[in-house]
Formats: structure tokens, sequence, C-alpha cells
């Protein structure tokens, strides 16, 4: 196994960001007075998905989905300092680079947030490739944002590690045929990441250079 590329997942993965997203929803949905109907615990577990899926999880009608994307995006940085990077996202980054491990971003998050989010946390210039949503470009668990950026990158997917903390990942790092790594201190339960059946399951990012240097 020789792991080439790296793509990191950013909510739950790389940034503790749960607050931050749930203030700017709740405050979005009031801004355009819709009941909220999110229940705080509930949302934390749904935080990976696309918003108009969650939306439908929660029975939600947002009749302007792009009024709320808008609004939500205008005032996500009102509540930043809620966020925080992980322990070990700068030691670990910094160690795959001296590895010459290519690193990209894969985000359901719009490309002009997921790089403004990374520029706040000083990392940005850490990623070989950030991939956020695109018009035109399905996102997680679909395969294709992944194997847009292994193409983009001219990196193969069997020699790609997909890391993320949710199910999505997974299934999105699976079908396009590449390695795939869970991390249990994000926003879905060990046992659930278990049983879709990663390649690795770490319980911090130090571990991945023990993965990469094959000692897992």
């Amino acid at each position: 196994m020789k792991i080439d590329l790296i793509v990191f997942d950013l909510d739950g993965t790389l940034i503790s960001s749960h607050e931050t997203i749930y203030k700017a929803t709740i405050n979005t949905l009031e801004k355009l007075k819709i009941e909220n109907k999110l229940i705080e615990e509930k949302f934390y577990k749904r935080i990976g998905l696309h918003f108009e899926d969650i939306f439908n999880e929660f029975d939600m009608n947002v009749p302007d989905f792009k009024q709320f994307i808008d609004i939500y995006k205008s005032i996500y940085f009102d509540y930043i300092d809620s966020s925080f990077l992980y322990e070990g996202v700068n030691e670990t980054l910094n160690k795959l680079k001296a590895l010459e491990i290519k690193i990209a971003l894969l985000t359901t998050k719009s490309q002009e947030q997921a790089e403004l989010i990374l520029e706040h946390f000083k990392i940005k210039n850490k990623f070989d490739y950030i991939m956020g949503r695109r018009p035109g470009i399905q996102h997680k668990p679909s395969p294709e944002p992944l194997l847009y950026i292994c193409n983009e990158m001219k990196m193969n997917t069997q020699n790609t590690l997909m890391v993320g903390d949710s199910e999505l990942d997974v299934m999105c790092g699976k079908s396009a045929n590449s390695l795939t790594c869970a991390v249990t201190y994000g926003y879905r339960k060990k046992e659930d990441l278990i049983k879709t059946k990663p390649d690795f399951i770490i319980d911090n990012l130090f571990k991945l250079i023990s993965i990469v240097n094959g000692r897992v």
C-alpha cells in the first residue's frame, strides 16, 4: 500500500465547528422568519449532509434555499470564534508535507467559504487542492467530487486516502475505489463508523503518519 494523496473532510475532521454552524443556521432561519425545528444534538449528528437534506430530515420548508445560503454565508464568521482546530491538525499536516504526501480538502461547504475558513485558521497554504461545493458536481457520498480531485491532481484513486468523520466520507471514498479512514472524535459515533467498514479508524490525526508509513 502506497499513499500519495490524502483528502480531508473539513467539519468534524479538521475543525470543530458544530456550534458555529448551528448558531449561524438558527440566526439565518430567524432572519427568514422560518420556524426552527432543529433539535441541537440531533442537528450535530447530521453535520456533513447538504443543508437541503438536513431540512428534509427535520421536515422543514425553506422556500428560497439560495437566499438561505446567501444569508448563512454572510453571517457565518460572526460565530467563527466558536470553532477551533482539532488537536494535532497543524503538526500532522506539516509532517505529511515533509513526507511529500499531497494534501487536498473535500467539503460540502461552498468553494469560497471553504477557502475563507482555511485562511482564518492559517492552514490554507498546506493544501495542494481545495474542493468545495461546485455547480454541476455532486456532493458526498457521491464519488464524483473525489474522482474530480484525483483527476485534477493526476493522482491514482487507489493511492488516495479519504479521511473524514462521517459515513458520507467513507461511502465517497469506497465508491471512488480509494482507501478510507474514519476519525472517531467528530460528529458520528464510533460504532456507527465501524458499520461503514473503513480501511482505518483513528481517534486522533497523529495516527495518519503511522498509516502512511505502513505501521498500521
